[in-house]
């Protein structure tokens, strides 16, 4: 009898990393609609963001010259969890803008279960999770 070994068929990276000397374990998926980040120091999933990349057309019109711009929106929620966090949203956002801006408009489904939500622990897991990103 011939076993077959199955890979996972999501693109996905497992790291463990230490951030101010805890353990944070990440999970960074890449399906077909979304990406999918989990960072645990905790043993649970935390606070989950859903984070999107939009572009914004505007028309400019002076005198004679008419030129339309293109802005980039990115717009972050908290699905579950802290609600009053900023430091979570502003995390979430660094990640999406890194997502856009290497061509991807995937939106982003972050679950953050961290002992402190301190800017240097949430550089810490941006860092991480760029440096394994799955975009």
């Amino acid at each position: 009898m011939e076993s077959s070994v199955q890979h996972f068929p999501v693109t996905h990276k497992e790291c463990s990393v230490v951030i101010k000397g805890n353990k944070t374990d990440m999970v960074i998926s890449g399906y077909d609609d979304h990406f999918l980040v989990i960072a645990t120091q905790i043993g649970s999933m935390g606070t989950i963001l859903h984070a999107r990349f939009s572009m914004m057309y505007s028309a400019f019109v002076a005198r004679k010259d008419e030129s339309l711009s293109i802005h980039p929106t990115f717009n972050v929620s908290v699905i579950f969890g802290k609600r009053d966090e900023p430091m979570l949203v502003a995390c979430a956002r660094q990640l999406i803008e890194h997502i856009s801006t290497s061509g991807s408009s995937k939106p982003l489904v972050l679950s953050l279960g961290l002992q402190d939500h301190s800017s240097e622990t949430l550089r810490g897991v941006v860092s991480a999770v760029t440096a394994n990103r799955v975009w």
